[in-house]
């Protein structure tokens, strides 16, 4: 998942409201999301080659989703899979902070990672890469949040931009069909405003729009998600066409 944008604590009745593209190589198989037979309080894509997911909900009103941290010189191709962070919160009965504090002494193993845990009462924010409050969990205020593949809030162009489309959407009441809207944009970014993780300038390009459309890699589907004030959790996955 490489792009989520969110509010919390802002709608009367929906806690959560969060809209993401999740971003991958196109010949990595994936499922698209289902209640899964193995856990069948899950519900939420699937990585097919490592077994977790990017983005989920269950029965029980729990939300997580994961992005990871683009710097290709920290790269571990050994590292554990990220995705199980997300499905083992799911599939877990802890809170979010006691989840965070389980899994704090052992986030070093795994490549870097942005990881949202929550339910209808609290939801925190942790990184292996961040600062103190992040690596302790950052329990999260009332607000509107953009996510990428750096911290939480970088203010990278397409987060930028999304949060602004997303907060005028909010405000419009509008329609689920206007965030999967805002989620299909392709426009890049203009050089000036690009930022430098490491993958050069022309990839830096083609990873700057909100959707992404390359022939190796890209948007493979968009999400909308919902915690309910009432302990239900939904989630609507579309697939992008290749």
């Amino acid at each position: 998942m490489c792009l989520i944008v969110f509010a919390w604590k802002v709608l009367p009745g929906l806690p959560l409201l969060a809209a993401a593209n999740r971003d991958e190589f196109h010949a990595r198989p994936t499922a698209l999301a289902a209640w899964w037979e193995e856990q069948p309080d899950i519900y939420a894509g699937r990585d097919l080659v490592a077994g977790g997911t990017w983005m989920g909900v269950s029965k029980s009103g729990r939300f997580a989703a994961v992005t990871n941290i683009r710097n290709p010189n920290e790269l571990r191709p050994d590292a554990p899979s990220r995705g199980h962070l997300v499905s083992d919160y799911l599939a877990g009965t802890l809170g979010p902070q006691a989840y965070v504090d389980g899994i704090a002494p052992v986030a070093g193993q795994f490549n870097g990672f942005n990881l949202l845990v929550g339910d209808k009462e609290q939801l925190l924010w942790f990184s292996n890469k961040g600062q103190d409050d992040a690596r302790n969990g950052q329990p999260l205020a009332p607000g509107v949040y953009g996510l990428c593949n750096a911290l939480l809030d970088t203010p990278w162009p397409k987060v930028v931009k999304s949060k602004a489309h997303f907060g005028s959407l909010l405000c419009q009441s509008a329609p689920k069909e206007a965030y999967f809207e805002m989620l299909s944009d392709t426009a890049c970014a203009s050089d000036c405003r690009l930022p430098n993780t490491g993958v050069g300038l022309e990839r830096e390009r083609q990873l700057s729009s909100v959707c992404i459309r390359t022939p190796d890699y890209g948007t493979r589907c968009s999400t909308l998600a919902m915690l309910h004030a009432d302990g239900q959790a939904t989630l609507e996955e579309r697939a992008i066409p290749l």
